[in-house]
């Protein structure tokens, strides 16, 4: 073994490493730029391993065929949450450990603290860590929440060994840990936060988590560019990943399922801020759409798909002129303002909709967020609507992905989407040619097949020439 080059043995000559403090990257040498998460000046030196053989033992317990486990011992516990046990795939699972990571002030403390209660008020002991408050505080918070549980224990510590103690005291079957960052561990070099840290006390809770069937739900914190911070290994080592999603300035909240184990990735939990701190949202479509006794121009329809939850948006444009000199201005928020463009190309050559020298402004309701490629057609009636000063029939949606030739493309789950239109009571619905397995109604909806963006137009006389001044 001594004769192999250091590089095999992935360590310098001296037994040094160098390890990047951002992701855990590790270099046999020093290099300036993390070769990993591409961050400049974050490798430092660590003292490397040496390697050693490890000798096997005698297992304590025998391996059971699959068969013969017993499928009790792995029955869901429903949180009390509705809206969090959709994502998680029906409840937690004992010994399932969760990682909620977010933006700060999205409100991951608030919905797990209201987790936690319910999950006291069924009579089961719930441990809530916090790392970064006061018990005094999370009590004052739960108070306002209506988070009050005799089950429910709070404990402010910053010390892994004491969470520790506090589990092997109270025997919790719920443990939340707010946030793994602040958490240290007394053995491992470095700060709470650093990658070194993060990892052992990830890899501690889990270890934790697995032994004695405790549900164990992380908080994790986010960078700048919204990735979960600390070392990509913390991802692997839990059962389930979600992310918080939301504007802090909007009261919308959406929990998004990234990975899980015990469950699938296409569910999300609607959810909103309220003065009563977090509230399940599960019909969510009315938060996106505007109340219109009467039809108005420039606002259309459309459904979007989030994992497996169809959501009514309603997209709002607006165009005006400008002076021949001026550049004219595309401003969106709520829909990628580069597919946007591409839409106004589409209306302009295909469409003959001459949009040259007008402002467009695009904007959906509610602070949705549509990135789904079958608004198209909504955002391009929209502005038609809007170019034209002319409102379309009453009680329409329109569906469908619109390519650079005009041509309308099909959309996923189109049936899905006509389902709830059609619940929501919707009367007309345009989607592309040939997207259905069967053509009718779908209750008391009409549907109409259109090949192009030029039909759709055409069929709701929306295509003229000359724009309204």
């Amino acid at each position: 073994m001594s004769d192999l080059p250091c590089s095999v043995l992935g360590m310098g000559k001296n037994n040094v490493q160098y390890r990047c403090s951002e992701c855990g990257w590790e270099s046999a040498r020093w290099v300036g730029r993390c070769g990993e998460c591409q961050a400049w000046g974050t490798l430092a030196e660590v003292g490397a391993p040496k390697l050693k053989t490890v000798a096997s033992s005698v297992p304590m317990s025998r391996a059971l065929p699959i068969n013969e486990v017993a499928p009790e011992a792995y029955l869901r516990t429903l949180t009390g949450v509705g809206e969090l046990d959709r994502v998680l795939g029906g409840g937690m699972v004992p010994g399932e450990v969760v990682l909620l990571a977010g933006e700060p002030g999205v409100g991951k403390s608030t919905l797990l603290l209201n987790v936690a209660a319910r999950w006291a008020a069924q009579g089961r002991v719930a441990l809530y860590v916090t790392g970064e408050e006061s018990a005094a505080q999370v009590r004052l918070r739960a108070e306002r929440t209506g988070g009050l549980a005799d089950s429910l224990y709070l404990a402010a510590e910053n010390d892994l060994s004491t969470v520790l103690g506090h589990v092997e005291q109270l025997r919790p079957t719920l443990l939340v840990v707010d946030s793994v960052q602040t958490i240290g561990c007394a053995e491992v070099e470095g700060a709470p936060g650093g990658v070194s840290q993060v990892r052992e006390v990830t890899a501690t809770l889990v270890r934790a988590a697995k032994s004695s069937g405790m549900a164990v739900v992380i908080v994790g914190h986010v960078t700048k560019d919204g990735a979960i911070a600390g070392p990509r290994i913390m991802e692997h080592l839990v059962d389930v990943v979600l992310n918080f999603e939301g504007d802090r300035h909007t009261q919308f909240r959406l929990v998004r399922g990234v990975k899980n184990r015990y469950g699938s990735v296409d569910e999300v939990g609607c959810f909103e801020m309220a003065e009563r701190g977090i509230v399940e949202v599960p019909d969510p479509s009315g938060l996106f759409t505007a109340l219109h006794d009467e039809p108005v121009p420039g606002t259309a329809i459309t459904v979007t798909i989030e994992g497996r939850r169809p959501l009514v948006a309603e997209i709002q444009a607006l165009v005006a002129p400008v002076a021949a000199e001026v550049a004219p201005r595309r401003v969106c928020h709520g829909v990628d303002s580069g597919r946007v463009a591409m839409i106004l190309a589409v209306l302009q050559r295909r469409a003959h909709v001459p949009l040259h020298q007008h402002d467009v402004y695009v904007s959906t309701v509610g602070g949705a967020k549509v990135a789904d490629p079958s608004a198209d057609l909504g955002v391009a009636v929209a502005v038609a609507s809007a170019a034209v000063d002319r409102a379309y029939p009453h009680r329409l949606i329109a569906l469908g992905e619109i390519g650079l030739a005009g041509e309308l493309r099909r959309v996923p789950n189109v049936e899905r989407r006509l389902s709830e239109a059609a619940r929501l009571g919707f009367e007309l619905a345009l989607v592309p040619a040939g997207c259905r397995e069967k053509s009718g109604p779908v209750g008391s909806l009409k549907v109409v097949e259109v090949a192009s963006i030029s039909e759709a137009l055409a069929s709701l006389d929306l295509r003229r020439i000359r724009i309204a001044a």
